[in-house]
């Protein structure tokens, strides 16, 4: 007869992981091994990398969860290396090789092409991707040799630069909306220069207000003899709002779900003028959540706080 197994009991842990994602390892791979070393109960990431990409890759936990939506629709910002002259079927290195043609473009003619990719534009999402069409994603069908026809999206490349150009490599550093696939720009940049690309490396570098500053890697993680100590607090996620501070009778009235009409509270500091997503604090600085200050100054709960941050 064989033991039972002892069912492992884990800790609600609350705070933002910002981990340095390394090559090959997919996101939820990296999640699962990160959620292990914190002992944690819940966690969750904040949109994918390719495994073939590295870098920032905030991960949430507990409470933190509640607010990683803001992180799905933040702009973006990477480092890529483009290869001219070769085309792959999946867009990037991790694909088959579907042609080969000689690179003879100029520096010049790199950045007037590059040029054309800034601002909004449309873009084809790849067959190699998650999006699902009657239920399937759309990269099973591609690995049963089925293309399908794709609308195109808008997105916005708000920053789109030439860090070095040493052929047939190219280097650029790209700042961009949601729902942007940078395999797609590089393989739209080798076709409009003519020789078509693929996507040779990818690292992402910042997602919001956070950037690569206190980035870590598994093996850190792995090694530190207290790994939570290396969380930040849940609110690095809200940084980009304003702040709101509630004295203890508002405080209480928020965490039940009232609309506060702030602009009879002259002892409350508000943001004016502004009407959007705001962040609320007791004014011990425990974080409450996150409201929505509107028209006359009334504050509506949005997402609130149910535990003790870490």
């Amino acid at each position: 007869m064989t033991e039972a197994r002892v069912k492992r009991v884990r800790d609600a842990v609350d705070g933002v992981l910002l981990l340095d994602k390394p090559v090959g390892l997919s996101s939820n791979d990296a999640l699962i091994k990160a959620k292990r070393f914190m002992n944690a109960k819940k966690a969750g990431h904040t949109g994918t990398l390719d495994p073939f990409a590295t870098g920032l890759l905030p991960l949430c936990f507990g409470e933190a969860t509640k607010f990683s939506q803001d992180l799905l629709e933040a702009d973006k910002t990477y480092l890529a290396t483009v290869h001219l002259g070769v085309r792959t079927d999946t867009g990037d290195t991790e694909g088959q090789v579907l042609e080969t043609r000689d690179v003879t473009c100029t520096q010049a003619e790199i950045e007037a092409v590059m040029a054309r990719f800034r601002g909004p534009i449309k873009q084809v999402p790849p067959m190699y991707s998650a999006l699902k069409r009657d239920g399937k994603p759309l990269y099973e069908y591609a690995r049963e040799g089925i293309t399908l026809e794709r609308e195109a999206r808008d997105v916005v490349i708000h920053k789109l630069e030439l860090v070095s150009w040493e052929a047939p490599f190219l280097k650029i550093e790209v700042t961009c909306s949601k729902g942007t696939y940078i395999r797609v720009l590089g393989e739209d940049i080798g076709a409009a220069l003519g020789c078509g690309a693929h996507l040779k490396a990818l690292r992402r570098t910042q997602v919001g207000a956070l950037t690569t500053d206190r980035m870590v890697t598994l093996e850190e993680l792995a090694a530190h003899a207290a790994p939570r100590e290396l969380l930040a607090p849940v609110d690095a996620l809200l940084s980009s709002f304003p702040r709101i501070v509630l004295n203890a009778d508002l405080a209480k009235r928020f965490l039940h779900g009232q609309r506060l009409p702030l602009g009879k509270e002259p002892s409350i500091a508000v943001p004016t003028p502004y009407e959007g997503r705001v962040r609320i604090y007791a004014d011990d600085g425990r974080l409450l959540g996150t409201g929505i200050f509107g028209e006359y100054a009334i504050l509506a709960p949005e997402r609130l706080i149910a535990a003790p941050q870490n």
